[in-house]
C-alpha cells in the first residue's frame, strides 16, 4: 500500500509499505478520507517532539472497517467509522474528572502511532477502550465525517469559553478551524458573529461560504477599533483566536466587552510563546482567559452528530479533494491559504 512518512523535517516521502494486520483489541480500516491541518504542514516542515521518525502522518481519519484483530466486538467489516486523533488514556485523575482533553498521558494517531495518510491504517486497543472509533450516520460521506475531529477541537474550545444565546462573537482567523467557529457559534444562537483575518483572499473566500454578519481585514484596518464600532462600542461578548497569532491574542484582550470571555484557541510558536497582558483590562472589565486543547472522545461523537443533522454544514468548506499521490502538494496549498480544508482521498 501507499503512505505518507515523515522521516525528518523537509523530509516527507510518499512510498510503498505493507498493509498493517491488526492485533489483539485493533481494528483494520480501510481508509477513504483523511483531511489535512495546519499541524500537518508544521510538522512536515519542523517535526514534533513526540514523533519519532519514520512516521505515517494523518489525524482527521474516516474509513471502513476491514479486518478485526483478536477480542474485539460489536464491529463487523464494512462499517463506516471516524476515529479520534487525542487518545486520552481513561484512568488518570484527569481523565476520572471528566477533562480528557487535558490528560497527561494523551497520546495522538499521526504522533505515537502511524496515521491515516495510508490505505490502510490500524486502530489502537486505546482508541476502542475510551469510545473514540465512531460509527458514521447513514447518508454522511467519508469526508464530511473526516472533519469531525476539528469540529471536536472547536466544540471543546466554544464550551470553554461558554458560547450561546445573545453573545457577539469575534472569531480571529477564517481558515477551516476560523470557519467551524463561525458556523457553530451560529448554531449555538449567537448574536453576531465577525470574522477577522489580515489574508485578504482567504477572508474573502471563507467569508462567501460561512456568512460572518461582518468581516474586518486586519491587514489595513485597525482590527480593535473596527470590532468596536461593530458592537456600539461595547465589544465582543467572545473572542476566538483562531489563528498562531501573539497580536491576535494581544487584539483579543483589548476588544472584549465586560465580562467577556477570550479563547486563545491557537497556540504560539514554541520559540515565541509570550504576549503583552493589560492585566487591568482583565482586572477592571472581569475577563475571562480560557485555553483550549484538542478535544475529548465525547466531543468527537458531538462533532459528528452535528454534521450529520446539519447543524454545522461542512461539506462546502471541502475546497480540494486530492488523492494520496498529491499530499506534499496539499500541505502546501494550506501553508499558503489558497484553500479552507483539503482532503485526501487514498
Amino acid at each position: 500500500m501507499k503512505v505518507v512518512r515523515f522521516h525528518a523535517p523537509g523530509d516527507v516521502r510518499i512510498e510503498d509499505a505493507p498493509e498493517p494486520v491488526p492485533g489483539p483489541g485493533e481494528v483494520l480500516i480501510r481508509v477513504r478520507d483523511c483531511s489535512t491541518c495546519g499541524t500537518d504542514v508544521k510538522i512536515s516542515r519542523f517535526g514534533h517532539h513526540h514523533i519519532v521518525p519514520p512516521r505515517v502522518m494523518g489525524h482527521e481519519v474516516a474509513g471502513e472497517v476491514a479486518g478485526l484483530g483478536d477480542g474485539v466486538g460489536g464491529w463487523a467489516p464494512g462499517d463506516r467509522v471516524q476515529v479520534i486523533a487525542a487518545i486520552p488514556c481513561g484512568q488518570c485523575g484527569e481523565c476520572r474528572r471528566g477533562r480528557m482533553s487535558v490528560c497527561p498521558k494523551q497520546e495522538s494517531m499521526g504522533y505515537h502511532y502511524d496515521g491515516g495518510f495510508a490505505e490502510y491504517m490500524v486502530v489502537p486497543a486505546k482508541v476502542l477502550a475510551v469510545g473514540g472509533l465512531n460509527r458514521i450516520p447513514d447518508g454522511l460521506g467519508f469526508a464530511e465525517a473526516s472533519v469531525a475531529e476539528p469540529l471536536a477541537c472547536v466544540i471543546n474550545g466554544q464550551n470553554l469559553a461558554r458560547v450561546g444565546d445573545g453573545d457577539d462573537v469575534v472569531v480571529m482567523g477564517s481558515g477551516p478551524i476560523g470557519c467551524l467557529h463561525v458556523r457553530l457559534a451560529k448554531a449555538r444562537g449567537a448574536r453576531r458573529v465577525f470574522l477577522v483575518d489580515i489574508n485578504a483572499e482567504r477572508l474573502e473566500m471563507a467569508a462567501a461560504l460561512v456568512r460572518p454578519d461582518a468581516t474586518v481585514h486586519g491587514g489595513d484596518t485597525d482590527a480593535v477599533e473596527a470590532v468596536l464600532k461593530l458592537t456600539e462600542e461595547r465589544g465582543a461578548d467572545v473572542v476566538i483566536t483562531a489563528a498562531a497569532s501573539g497580536g491576535a491574542q494581544e487584539q483579543a484582550i483589548a476588544m472584549a466587552a465586560r465580562r467577556g470571555r477570550i479563547s486563545f484557541f491557537g497556540g504560539l510558536p514554541k520559540d515565541a510563546p509570550i504576549i503583552a497582558c493589560d492585566s487591568n483590562l482583565v482586572h477592571y472589565r472581569e475577563l475571562t482567559i480560557v485555553g483550549a486543547n484538542g478535544s475529548s472522545p465525547a466531543n468527537n461523537a458531538e462533532a459528528l452528530a452535528l454534521i450529520a443533522g446539519g447543524a454545522v454544514p461542512v461539506s462546502d468548506l471541502i475546497t480540494h479533494r486530492l488523492p494520496l499521490s498529491a499530499a506534499v502538494e496539499a500541505f502546501d496549498l494550506v501553508a499558503r491559504g489558497e484553500a479552507i480544508k483539503v482532503t485526501i482521498e487514498p
